[in-house]
């Protein structure tokens, strides 16, 4: 029996520890998680600006190509921070910040070729 009196407390410790580490892999799970969905969310706000811009360019849509691009960059989450036409292709740039640090994307959009 005084074995047994000695390890009083020893599973205390051990859940002590255990969530301990379940904290520790939480805290860097989380932000790297973050700043993926942060990278798909530039990726698609620079996709959706791309193909606004190339839009207006073709003539299908009225409007400025890279005033279309900014809107359409803004109302995915992002910033428009270039905007290039060349005929009737569009190249755009978006930024997107997420947790005090920004992540970047750009896209190319026009007709096949």
């Amino acid at each position: 029996m005084q074995r047994f009196e000695r390890d009083r407390g020893a599973a205390s410790v051990l859940a002590l520890g255990l969530i301990g580490a379940v904290v520790a892999v939480t805290a860097t799970i989380v932000p790297i998680t973050s700043a993926f969905v942060a990278s798909q969310r530039a990726a698609n706000a620079a996709d959706a600006a791309a193909l606004a811009a190339a839009d207006a360019a073709s003539g299908a849509v009225v409007g400025v190509p890279c005033e279309l691009a900014g809107r359409a960059a803004t109302r995915n989450g992002g910033a428009l921070t270039a905007c290039t036409i060349e005929g009737a292709t569009a190249t755009v740039s978006v930024t997107v910040g997420s947790h005090g640090f920004t992540l970047a994307a750009s896209a190319r959009a026009g007709p096949p070729g």
